[in-house]
């Protein structure tokens, strides 16, 4: 890459710039400004090839009219209803009730100039041999023409108008002879009547037909796919007990024998199993009674170990009644014991014999599930061709009572031979030829007006507003401006250090201390080139500065990505709530330079500009820092830049190319100019492919030796 050669810009004021024929001075911010006193400008200019063009399109037109051949128009009317009368009372194939009637309307409408309606009608009036058609079209000494050829033709010169409110629509034809449009409107709308009468009833006997053979088919299928469901039920001994209606109104198989048996034995074990844990909770704990069965024995030990205990309270323990009333009691207890723990034993057998038996009936249960899903697939299948069957059995049934029925669609009027030709016609012919001179008159003001008024060329800018370019900055790639201007490689970068080098040349001690960027409008890349300048400027070791003083609509904040601050900023600073410096500049480390953000919005910052404090700050700035950057607000109609330029040293204004129209913006500069301030040149911004043309186009290859036609990948950037 070779270094770029820095333009030498001679220290002087800026001349004023060249006055813009028709300039039309306006205060107010419009992107879309229309400049009358521009176009009436360009349009005097024009004027000898703007009445040549109406004149030639005027007598196209009145040449075309005379050369024209008479044109007759014939028109037969058709009512076409939605709802008809039906004496079956059946529906007919087609479900009318599904579309609304609008719909209904268009697509009749569509119908009528289709290709299908052309065949008939070419096909009902033998049109192809007839030779008055041939002569009205003059194809009689031409080659004959094709099908297609002859529908296309049909087509061009048919018109199908409906009328507003109504379910009326004109078919209309259009020749050279009266009596052949005649005859083809009416053609066309009886052939429309008998295609529309045959879609509606003209089905029904194919259909019952169709229906027929279909309906012999399926009962064949429905017995198969029964019989297979009775073999296939028999083979693996599938019982059904119960059935169940699935939703669809057939009854599907819920219950098999071997179900209730394994249900039956699962409440057998449970209730064994119950008995057991009773009879062995009994005999762990030794409470005998309430668990046997043996009810008499039991009652009986109770009443013995009473009378033991009044026996042993009055005698002692060798009293013979007493000793022979234990012996007695012991009986009874070993009794009760034997009895628990043959119950105990009986409810173990019980269970285990159960939970055998109900364990093999699972394994029986779980392969017939198995069977149980192939024979609901073939239940299934049954339920399935059976509803089949039905449905195109009652289907059968109506259509053998339908075939009778009105037809929708009536002829009104018929069409008549026409006496006069609607066409051409002499005055319509010339207002349409005048309209499209005027057109394109209009638009060649028009292209000479939007070729001519925005800076396009770089060179421009110093033709249209007398200001020296000092930078043309590239477009930079997808949005993302700070990495491609702290990336000292790219494109934009190099740009801005080519601007940075030029500034070093405006006055003999470099470039100015205290450089103010402004613009026309907004968006037009002013703060982006604040924030690049300044990072250039850091990049070559000075200390540098950033002020915000945009107090209506900052874009620095989203450019540098620092919207959320707690600082008062300038707006503090110009208003007296703040009088640290410091305190209100932020260090932006990435970037090398410091930054005073604006702050809160002022209501009136046109007043805080104009004071003495704006003129303090930027002094007290200039002891701390080597070079000071003020992002300031666009001209517009407004006072801010013009208030802010008197604390800088000398103003870069920004343009951007292919958009502002050129004498607003030499406007502007003349505003500016006008107040005293220094403008040392124009930072031209976001150049493309549109400018590729002059030598500024992608790759800022007009400073390398290479263009962007070089760049392969110019082509695929934005």
């Amino acid at each position: 890459m070779t270094e770029q050669k820095a333009i030498t810009v001679p220290n002087q004021p800026l001349a004023e710039a060249p006055p813009q024929p028709g300039f039309a001075d306006s205060g107010e911010d419009n992107n879309f400004f229309i400049d009358l006193d521009r176009y009436l400008n360009e349009a005097m200019n024009l004027r000898f090839w703007l009445v040549g063009i109406v004149t030639i399109a005027v007598f196209a037109g009145l040449v075309i009219t005379l050369l024209s051949t008479p044109q007759f128009r014939a028109t037969s009317r058709l009512e076409v209803n939605q709802v008809s009368a039906n004496v079956t009372d059946i529906d007919p194939l087609e479900n009318e009730g599904r579309v609304s009637e609008q719909q209904y309307l268009n697509t009749q409408y569509r119908l009528l100039a289709s290709r299908f309606m052309a065949q008939r009608v070419m096909e009902a009036g033998n049109l192809m041999r007839d030779e008055e058609f041939g002569a009205a079209f003059g194809l009689l000494e031409a080659e004959p023409l094709t099908q297609p050829e002859m529908m296309d033709l049909l087509l061009d010169n048919l018109s199908v108008s409906p009328i507003t409110d109504s379910s009326l629509v004109d078919v209309s034809f259009h020749s050279a002879s009266p009596t052949v449009s005649a005859a083809v409107a009416n053609f066309w709308a009886e052939e429309f009547i008998a295609a529309n009468y045959e879609k509606r009833f003209g089905t029904n006997i194919e259909a019952r037909e169709f229906l027929g053979s279909q309906i012999e088919e399926l009962r064949e299928v429905l017995s198969e796919s029964e019989q297979e469901l009775a073999d296939y039920a028999n083979a693996n001994g599938i019982l059904i007990l119960e059935g169940a209606d699935n939703g669809t109104g057939a009854t599907t198989a819920s219950q098999t024998l071997l179900a209730a048996d394994l249900i039956a034995l699962n409440q057998a074990l449970a209730l064994a199993t119950t008995e057991r844990i009773a009879a062995q909770s009994a005999v762990s704990a030794g409470d005998l009674a309430p668990s046997t069965r043996d009810a008499r024995t039991a009652s009986e030990l109770a009443l013995a170990e009473a009378e033991m205990a009044a026996l042993e309270g009055t005698f002692g323990p060798d009293y013979p009644d007493l000793i022979r009333k234990r012996a007695e009691v012991e009986n009874l207890r070993q009794s009760l014991t034997s009895t628990a723990l043959s119950t105990l034993r009986s409810a173990q057998l019980r269970e285990s014999e159960l939970r055998s038996e109900l364990e093999q009936t699972k394994g029986q249960f779980l392969g017939q599930q198995n069977q149980g899903i192939q024979y609901g697939i073939l239940q299934r299948e049954v339920e399935t061709n059976r509803q089949i069957y039905d449905a195109l059995l009652q289907r059968f049934r109506e259509l053998e009572a339908s075939g009778a029925g009105q037809n929708n669609i009536k002829l009104i009027d018929a069409a008549e031979v026409p006496d006069e030709p609607f066409a051409p016609s002499l005055i319509q012919n010339i207002l349409m030829a005048m309209i499209a001179g005027l057109l394109g008159a209009a638009g060649l003001v028009y292209v000479r007006v939007m070729t001519t008024q925005t800076l396009r060329d770089p060179k421009d800018v110093t033709d249209q507003t007398g200001l020296t370019l000092l930078a043309a900055i590239p477009r930079a790639l997808n949005g993302r401006i700070i990495e491609e201007i702290t990336e000292r490689s790219s494109e934009t970068s190099e740009a801005y250090r080519s601007l940075r080098t030029n500034l070093a040349f405006l006055t003999p001690e470099g470039a100015p201390e205290v450089l103010m960027l402004t613009s026309t409008v907004p968006s037009e890349g002013k703060s982006v080139s604040s924030v690049a300048l300044s990072t250039s400027f850091s990049q070559l070791g000075k200390r540098t500065l950033l002020i915000d003083a945009d107090l209506r609509n900052s874009k620095l904040p989203d450019t540098l990505g620092i919207q959320n601050h707690n600082r008062g900023g300038l707006a503090a600073l110009l208003s007296g709530q703040s009088d640290d410096l410091a305190a209100e500049t932020i260090a932006l480390a990435e970037l090398g330079f410091d930054y005073i953000p604006v702050g809160h919005r002022p209501p009136s910052p046109v007043d805080l500009l104009a004071s003495n404090r704006f003129k303090e700050i930027v002094d007290r700035a200039r002891a701390e820092y080597d070079q000071i950057i003020i992002d300031c607000a666009p001209m517009l109609s407004l006072a801010d830049a013009i208030e802010t330029a008197r604390v800088a040293d000398g103003v870069l204004y920004v343009i951007e190319a292919n958009r502002i129209k050129a004498r607003i913006i030499a406007h502007s500069i003349r505003r500016l100019s006008a107040t005293g301030a220094q403008v040392y040149g124009a930072v031209m911004t976001k150049l493309d492919e549109r400018n590729a043309e002059y030598g500024y186009g992608y790759g800022y290859g007009y400073g390398y030796g290479h263009s962007a036609e070089d760049d392969p990948s110019a082509k695929q950037r934005p």
